[in-house]
């Protein structure tokens, strides 16, 4: 893993205000210490990536979303009622939820080299089972193995984020901003899990979201289909700005991500938002 380009100061997730780097680092140097990994560490890497999925998504299939009971503490925002747009629009993106990756169909094998050739044009891929993966941060040799969290759905945001964000996509996957350990988080599997993560925020497996942020993502969804998928790529740099604010160690990464999620709740639960383009961490994305 290769190290990365300093940059003078980066935005904070948790302000959006702009972050002496320097400071952060002094407060933080023994931490930084810690970070340090050897380059043949492949072992430490893989059991790393592991240590991701299930601390995160968890060891059960993906299809313990769909039966998981929703938050009490949400029942009071479920008196509402959606447009037609609305609730067409949040059954497609629900039917999506709801699709496994499966490595037998031809179109979730071209998605997987679809991404393979946004991440490295250059390098010619040498099969859907190879280590060459391990580069791009899944778990093993073979990412389908990975998607037992999820299922397609964070297949189809990777794939989104690398098509309409080629160069935020690019700079995180590479982890080109800020002073950086030898080791950082695995791209891959950190999708998968910010994926996972919007899903339960949203509350995008009940009939309808019952919570404010789910409300208010569900008007968002109205106006522009593709609301999550947008959603997801704002989510990926805030993840990645948290963990640069935080000098983060790979143990924190739970803390990154719930960091972020409460600041994507404030964000979504602000009154003048008509637009996911105008989530004040859309910013954040570059064109």
């Amino acid at each position: 893993m290769r190290l990365r380009k300093h940059r003078q100061c980066f935005p904070s997730c948790s302000s959006h205000h702009r972050v002496d780097e320097d400071e952060i680092y002094r407060r933080h140097k023994k931490r930084d210490g810690e970070l340090e990994w050897p380059h043949d560490s492949t072992h430490v890497k893989s059991q790393l990536a592991q240590c991701f999925i299930n601390a995160m998504v968890g060891p059960r299939s993906w299809t313990g979303l769909f039966t998981r009971s929703s938050n009490k503490r949400n029942e009071k925002h479920g008196d509402y009622s959606l447009s037609p747009l609305q609730e067409q629009r949040l059954l497609r993106l629900q039917a999506r939820l709801q699709v496994p990756f499966d490595e037998n169909r031809p179109d979730h094998q071209e998605a997987l080299k679809a991404l393979w050739r946004a991440a490295f044009p250059d390098v010619a891929l040498q099969g859907l089972i190879s280590e060459q993966w391990k580069e791009m941060g899944w778990q093993g040799s073979n990412p389908s193995t990975d998607f037992r969290g999820c299922g397609f759905i964070s297949l189809e945001n990777l794939l989104f984020f690398a098509r309409t964000y080629p160069v935020s996509f690019r700079r995180l996957l590479f982890k080109e901003d800020g002073k950086r350990a030898t080791w950082e988080y695995p791209f891959a599997v950190a999708g998968i899990n910010i994926s996972f993560m919007l899903i339960k925020m949203l509350d995008l497996c009940s009939a309808k979201p019952r919570c404010l942020p789910g409300i208010n993502f569900v008007r968002l969804l109205g106006e522009d289909e593709a609301a999550f998928d947008v959603l997801y790529c704002i989510a990926f740099e805030m993840v990645d700005a948290q963990w640069l604010a935080m000098h983060a160690s790979y143990m924190q990464f739970n803390d990154v991500l719930q960091a972020t999620r409460t600041q994507l709740e404030r964000e979504l639960s602000l009154e003048d938002t008509q637009r996911i383009h105008d989530l004040p961490a859309y910013n954040l994305l570059y064109q």
